[in-house]
């Protein structure tokens, strides 16, 4: 029995490789074809060239042909505070400096952007015609003279550059202009705006301070004035500056008409005593005891009937207001002492703070161009343009690769 051959494994063609070139060997396919220029290539360079190379050279010429010179003036200032101790404190008479209050510098920092200054400015020294000096030659950095007053307060923050240290509160101000006379006298009239600024605000905060103290101290004056207006007009209409004084006359009258009855009572009796009944003295000692007991009746009425007193009032009445009158007039003048001295003790403590502008750099006049940086601008130029037509380039490309 004839046994059949063991199954062989099928063969498995080996796969082909690519043998490099050599001596005796057959030359294979080429990896890769040969790069070639290709028209999107040409539109890369021409749009380096007119969107980069070309701006570039169009602003150097700019910069170096047509850009008018620049000068700076500079100016540093800070607000600052002075408080004078009170004589009364341990150590009176010693101040102390320190560094004005955040809200001082920052209404100073808005101050200077604001349209009040650039207008205020620009009524003052001509600030219109000052930036417009180069104007139509320099149109970039030059200011139109028809232009509004937003306008010019745009430029006005491009011509006036501030640096400002919170912590410390220092200020420090360039000014640009076409000429270094007109930057510096920009820097003095910002400096003199300045300093009228803090001192109106200075004034301001101390009428704050005393601003109730002196409401109150008009209000008592007022109080006082109506009080002796009121005693005037009683004394007027009763003609008794003091009633009281009158009512002491009127008792001492009284008392006097009271000894000299009781004197003829005594002088009565004794000629009762040593004397007959038809004696005329007892008659005429009689009559004036039947006087002065009249008199007394009658002086007595008129502290009950008005009919003989100034003013038809009785004196009763009278006491009774002029007391009154009194007590209003006194309460009001210690409201007033009382209102006067709170007035002088916060007007003292309003002086004793002062605030002021205090300039550690005056404005400087340059001696040369520092502006416009040419150099920097130019690079700044290049920069940003080369970066955005690469960025513009690879997203060609990474549209072009998606497709």
């Amino acid at each position: 029995m004839t046994v059949p051959p063991a199954a062989q494994p099928a063969s498995v063609a080996p796969a082909p490789r690519h043998v490099a070139p050599g001596p005796g060997r057959p030359e294979g396919p080429p990896i890769a074809a040969a790069a070639e220029i290709r028209p999107r290539h040409h539109g890369i360079l021409a749009s380096f060239l007119g969107l980069v190379l070309l701006p570039v050279l169009v602003s150097a010429a700019y910069l170096w042909l047509v850009a008018q010179d620049q000068y700076a003036s500079t100016l540093g200032f800070s607000v600052r505070t002075e408080e004078i101790s009170s004589s009364l404190d341990l150590l009176g008479g010693i101040t102390r400096l320190s560094g004005g209050g955040s809200s001082d510098s920052d209404i100073l920092y808005d101050y200077i952007h604001s349209q009040e200054l650039v207008g205020d400015l620009d009524a003052q020294i001509g600030l219109r015609g000052i930036y417009a000096r180069a104007w139509p030659r320099d149109p970039v950095f030059a200011f139109d003279p028809d232009s509004t007053i937003e306008d010019l307060v745009s430029h006005w923050e491009r011509k006036v550059r501030i640096t400002y240290d919170s912590n410390s509160g220092l200020m420090t101000l360039q000014v640009l202009a076409f000429t270094p006379e007109a930057a510096t006298l920009i820097a003095e009239h910002i400096l003199e705006r300045s300093t009228e600024k803090i001192n109106a605000l200075a004034a301001e905060a101390r009428d704050d301070a005393t601003r109730y103290a002196r409401i109150e101290m008009d209000r008592a004056l007022e109080r006082l004035k109506t009080a002796r207006e009121a005693m005037t007009g009683f004394r007027i209409r009763t003609q008794m500056v003091d009633p009281a004084a009158d009512l002491q006359g009127q008792m001492g009258v009284l008392n006097n008409l009271q000894a000299q009855l009781a004197e003829s009572y005594i002088e009565l009796d004794l000629l009762r005593v040593t004397t007959n009944s038809t004696d005329p003295r007892i008659i005429q000692a009689e009559q004036r005891i039947v006087v002065i007991r009249n008199r007394i009746e009658e002086e007595r009425r008129k502290f009950s009937e008005s009919e003989n007193i100034p003013g038809g009032e009785d004196y009763a009445t009278m006491v009774s207001e002029f007391e009154r009158l009194t007590v209003d007039r006194e309460f009001a003048e210690q409201a007033y002492s009382v209102a006067l001295a709170s007035y002088d003790s916060a007007l003292a403590e309003a002086q004793r703070k002062s605030r002021y502008l205090a300039a550690h750099i005056r404005p400087t006049q340059a001696e040369k161009s520092e502006y416009p940086q040419r150099w920097t601008l130019l690079g700044l130029t290049g920069f940003f343009l080369f970066a955005a037509w690469a960025i513009a380039v690879l997203i060609f490309y990474s549209i072009r690769d998606r497709r």
